[in-house]
This record gives C-alpha cells, sequence and structure tokens, in this order.
C-alpha cells in the first residue's frame, strides 16, 4: 500500500513530471512507464486479493510434490550378489536333484535338512538310513546355509518394498497430487507471479510404468537363480534414466512452488489488511497519470475542446428537433395506437396495444409500449424478466407476434400519404398464423391492392394464395411460380385453378368425363371408384364412417341393421355398396395384389363408374 501512493505522489504532479521526463529523455522516459505499468500490476492483484479475502485466507498454499527415486546403483548390488562359498559343482548336483524331485522340492528338502543331527554321522529324516557315507548331504547343508535363507529374503523384501513403493497407487496419488497443484497454481496466480506447472502426468505414468515393469522383471528372475550374478540390464537402466530425469523435474518443480510460498504467504497477510476502498483509489489514480502523460493526450485535448464546441452548436440544434419531435409524437402516437388497436380487433387478436410512451435513446428517439392481455399490461423490452413472470417472449405465441407485425404494418401503410404511388411487397405474411387470421390477412391485402400502385405476396402456402387469388376482378391478380430450373430457377406462370381443386375433385372429374367418353386411362378410372366412395361416406355418415374406417367392415354394420330403427342404408343400397366395393376392389392393392395387371373391360368398367356416380348423387 505505502509503495504504490508514494508512486502515486511521485507522478502526479503534471509539470513536475513532464519536465524531468523531458530532461532525463526517452530512455527515462521508458523507464518510468514500465515502472508504472509494473505498480498498476501490483495494485490491480492487490486489489484482487483484498476482494476475495475469504479464499485467499482458506485457500492453502502448495504442498510438497515429489516421485520416489529409483536408484539402479543398490539394485545392482542386490543383483549381483551370489554365495562364493559354495563350489559350483555342489551347486549344480543339488539344483539338479531338486529339479528331479518336481514342484516344492526346494522346499521339502530344505526342511529336511534342518532335520538333520548337526555332523555327517545319523539316519536320514525321510528313510531312516545312514548318512555317514553321503556326499550330497555335504552339498544341501551348504546350499541351505543360513547365508543362501539370507539373500533369498532380501531379495523377497526388495520386491515387496519397491511394489509397495512404486506401486499402481503411487501414479493414481502423483496425479491427484499435480491436480491439487494445477487447481491452486490458477487460484494463487491471479495475485501473485508463479512458476507455470505443465506437466504431463500421463508422461510421467508411462516411464514410471516402464521402469517399474523392467525392475519387477530383474527382480523376479534373481529371485529365480538367487546364486546367479546379474546386472541390470540396458533397456532396464534406461527406463530408470528416463523415469529420473521426470523426477528431477518434479524435484526443480517442487523446489520453485516452495520458492513460491513466500509471495503467496505475503498475499494472504496483505488480503486480510487490505482496505478495498483505499487500493481502488490508489489504482485509480495511477491509471490516470498512466494516460495523463501518454502520447495521444495532447492530441485528444485538442480534438476533445473542438467536439465541445461543436457539441454544443450541436445540442441547439438537437433542442430544437426534440421540440418538434415531442409537437410530431403528441400527434401521431394515439393515431397510430387506435390503428394498431383496430387491426388486432380485425385480427380476432386476443390483446390490445396499450400505452405508448416515447423515450430517446443513445441510439435516437423511441418509443415504448405495451400489450394488454386479459387486462395485464406486458412490457415489449430486450430486458431479462424474472423466472415465472409474464413477458413478450413467454406471453405471446408465435402467431401472436406475427399477427402484432401485421397490425404495425397495415397501419404504418395507412399513414402512408404517396401510397397510391407505392409497390408493397409482403413477404410469407401467415407464419404461425390460424386459419381465421389468415383469411382476414387475404381480405386486408386485399382492400391494400385498391389503395397503391401495385402488391407483391410472396409465400410457400398455395391454399393462402389461392385464396388470396380469389379476387372479384380477376383481370388484376397475376400468379408466378418460382421453379426450378438446372442449378438455378425461374420465373414461370401458375395455373391457380389447377392447384386449388383437391384430389377428390380430380377423381370425381375423371369419373365423369369416362362416363361421357373414354379418355384413355382406364386402370386410373377404375382406382377411382372407391376413393369416390369412400369420400361420399364420410359426409354422407360420418358418426359412422369416421376418419380411417374401412368399407368392409362399413358394409358389415350396413348389413347388420337392414329393417332396424339404426338403419344406415335399406337393402337395395347395401346390396349396391357390396357389388361397387367387389368391382374396386380388384383395382385397389389392399385387396388385389395383382391390381395393376388386372384385366379391365371398357363396357364394364362404364356401367361401375356410372353407377358409382349415381350411388354418390343420392
Amino acid at each position: 500500500m505505502s509503495s504504490i501512493i508514494a508512486l502515486a505522489q511521485l507522478v502526479e504532479p503534471r509539470s513536475v513530471t513532464e519536465q524531468s521526463l523531458q530532461k532525463q529523455g526517452t530512455c527515462c522516459l521508458q523507464s518510468a512507464k514500465v515502472l508504472l505499468e509494473t505498480q498498476i500490476e501490483t495494485a490491480e492483484r492487490q486489489l484482487a486479493a483484498a476482494k476475495e479475502q475469504q479464499p485467499i485466507r482458506t485457500t492453502p498454499v502448495f504442498d510438497s510434490i515429489s516421485l520416489p527415486k529409483l536408484d539402479s546403483a543398490p539394485l545392482n548390488t542386490l543383483l549381483h550378489r551370489d554365495l562364493p562359498s559354495l563350489d559350483a559343482n555342489a551347486v549344480n548336483q543339488v539344483q539338479e536333484h531338486l529339479a528331479n524331485i518336481g514342484q516344492s522340492g526346494e522346499m521339502w528338502v530344505a526342511d529336511g535338512c534342518r532335520r538333520l543331527p548337526a555332523g555327517l554321522a545319523g539316519a536320514c529324516p525321510f528313510c531312516a538310513q545312514n548318512l555317514s557315507g553321503s556326499a550330497l548331504i555335504a552339498h544341501y547343508r551348504a546350499y541351505f546355509s543360513e547365508a543362501y535363507a539370507t539373500l533369498k529374503r532380501e531379495i523377497a523384501e526388495a520386491i515387496t518394498s519397491f511394489s509397495r513403493t512404486h506401486g499402481e497407487e503411487s501414479p493414481a496419488a502423483f496425479e491427484r497430487a499435480m491436480r491439487v497443484c494445477g487447481e491452486r497454481r490458477h487460484f494463487w496466480s491471479r495475485f501473485c507471479e508463479l512458476p507455470q506447472v505443465a506437466v504431463d502426468t500421463a508422461d510421467i505414468a508411462r516411464a514410471w510404468r516402464a521402469a517399474r515393469e523392467a525392475v519387477l522383471g530383474e527382480l523376479h528372475a534373481k529371485q529365480a537363480a538367487p546364486l546367479e550374478p546379474r546386472q541390470l540390464s540396458a533397456i532396464t537402466l534406461a527406463a530408470i534414466a528416463t523415469y529420473e530425469q521426470h523426477r528431477a523435474s518434479i524435484v526443480q518443480l517442487n523446489q520453485q512452488l516452495q520458492d513460491a510460498s513466500e509471495a503467496i504467504n505475503l498475499v494472504k497477510e496483505q488480503a486480510a489488511a487490505g482496505n478495498v476502498a483505499a487500493i481502488e483509489s490508489d489504482l485509480t489514480r495511477l491509471k490516470s497519470v498512466q494516460a495523463r502523460h501518454s502520447s495521444v493526450i495532447t492530441t485528444s485535448c485538442t480534438e476533445y475542446l473542438n467536439e465541445k464546441a461543436a457539441k454544443t452548436a450541436t445540442e441547439g440544434l438537437r433542442d430544437q428537433a426534440k421540440e418538434a419531435l415531442s409537437q410530431y409524437r403528441q400527434s401521431v402516437f394515439p393515431l397510430y395506437q387506435t390503428a394498431i388497436t383496430d387491426y388486432l380487433r380485425r385480427f380476432n387478436a386476443s390483446f390490445r396495444l396499450g400505452s405508448v410512451e416515447a423515450a430517446d435513446t443513445r441510439g435516437g428517439p423511441t418509443c415504448n409500449y405495451s400489450v394488454v392481455i386479459n387486462e395485464n399490461p406486458i412490457t415489449i423490452a430486450g430486458t431479462t424478466t424474472t423466472p415465472g413472470t409474464p413477458s413478450f417472449r413467454t406471453a405471446l405465441s408465435a402467431g401472436d407476434r406475427n399477427t402484432l407485425a401485421l397490425a404495425f404494418f397495415f397501419a404504418s401503410v395507412d399513414r402512408d400519404p404517396n401510397l397510391s404511388n407505392k409497390i408493397v411487397v409482403i413477404d410469407d405474411p401467415i407464419t404461425s398464423l390460424d386459419d381465421h387470421r389468415a383469411l382476414t390477412t387475404v381480405q386486408e391485402i386485399r382492400r391494400l391492392v385498391q389503395r397503391t400502385a401495385q402488391v407483391i405476396v410472396l409465400s410457400h402456402s398455395k391454399p393462402f394464395l389461392c385464396r388470396l387469388s380469389e379476387h372479384p376482378d380477376r383481370t388484376i391478380v397475376t400468379a408466378i411460380q418460382v421453379t426450378r430450373d438446372g442449378a438455378g430457377s425461374t420465373l414461370s406462370s401458375w395455373d391457380v385453378n389447377q392447384d386449388c381443386i383437391t384430389e377428390h375433385d380430380r377423381r370425381h372429374a375423371r369419373l365423369r368425363e369416362y362416363a361421357v367418353r373414354s379418355n384413355g386411362n382406364d386402370r386410373e378410372v377404375a382406382k377411382s371408384i372407391r376413393p369416390i366412395i369412400e369420400a361420399f361416406f364420410r359426409v354422407a355418415c360420418p358418426e359412422h364412417f369416421p376418419p380411417g374406417s374401412l368399407l368392409g367392415p362399413f358394409r358389415g354394420i350396413c348389413d347388420q341393421r337392414v329393417g332396424t330403427p339404426q338403419e344406415i342404408l335399406n337393402q337395395h343400397h347395401t346390396q349396391e355398396l357390396r357389388e361397387l366395393v367387389e368391382f374396386a376392389n380388384r383395382f385397389h392393392h389392399d385387396t388385389n395384389p395383382a391390381w395393376e395387371t388386372e384385366t379391365i373391360n371398357d363396357a364394364e368398367l362404364l356401367s361401375y363408374v356410372q353407377r358409382a356416380l349415381a350411388f354418390t348423387r343420392r
């Protein structure tokens, strides 16, 4: 704190600082700037620490991290050990004998040797024969001596100790320690300079595993042949050297982190005694000094004075414009509100436009308004609302928002004094609109046609365009479609009437035309009979033949109810339906797998077409 204040006091007076910097030259100027930047950086870190006193107080410094040492010298010493007192020939005889005994033979013989008397005389503990003349007993005693047992025990202990120190849990513990170290370094680096912690724990784990497996392989080989002198192989030594390089880098990093703990402890002390307000004040002063002596300040000050004068002149013009705008708002806003509300009523919207108020923002003059839903005003604004509170985004559906946009559009068009000379383009106006609003949109567009030079309507909805084309004066309506033409597209004439009729209309027209003259498409005519009958019953008997019903089950119901109060068709009509369906099923894929090759007789088809038309007119 004291150092920051002293620097601020040193460089704050403008005249003294400028004179001293001019005398000292460019070199001293750069030095002063670097010193000032250092002090600002220090102050920013102290401010951050003062604002986070609780985390700083509770977050520990770095724990000591290390890797267990893997020294090849004692390993080589152990691997090289043997028992010089043992005669090689004796060892070979004993080992050959033990190999003949089989599994666990060495343990069995060793136990027997311990049961022999101290001298060579005596009886064999296994067969009770006299052993005084056996040379092999002497070899056994030397082979299973205390020195040999000690060597085997040391090898086993070395394997156990090495496995415990370098086992699978050790790399995992080291990785956890490095993760904690990285987290603490990320926290503390905000407040002081710290060394980088860039440790590839996966690479270390691989090197550690390679060294561990190589050493254990050597130890297990020694355990299998204790008396055979060995030494670490070149591969094992290379694996140990690689691991030791990693260990040395961890030792160096640990020392750097431990040295950095002093800086962290200083941060803890400063944070505990830090005064946020005082540090912020000093930091602001330092940054002001830094900005004051930058190379662009002089030019900026001149520009500022010029702009200030221009601003004064502009503010006078602004006040005049604001007064004119205020008068315009008072006369225009109520008219727009009334017009928009009227259009919302025409669109049968369940909301209306609320208060419209003028607002001046940095972006220019605007207005704030609200929509009223169930007498609850909802402001149209981009601010985030409290969860559960109605907002423009949640209270209005996509269709409602589009309806509001259309109302604004039509109201603004109405206010255009030169509308009769304008071409109005409306792009897909019925997006998300209900059917009743789509019809209102069509009606409003028709009214707009009478007041403009031209209206162009673009839409993906054919039903909407078909309805729009149904204008009393067809001569003023032109239908054009955009069609794909290779890699591009082109404009072509569109037959609206053809797209406005339904598939049922097409089938019915096909049967009527065939009844007058053959049109050369007998199979399509035959296929159309059944859908015509189904469509007839959808309208004539909707309660008995709802969507999804089939003619077969429906005929069965009609048969059952003939002559009853619930009769649907009389006996004659039921029989006629049966015969018509029997013929039509020959050309339906569900009832005749070979319907595409079914033979068609023109006279027969004409008869059933006439009967189907007569049946569906009754």
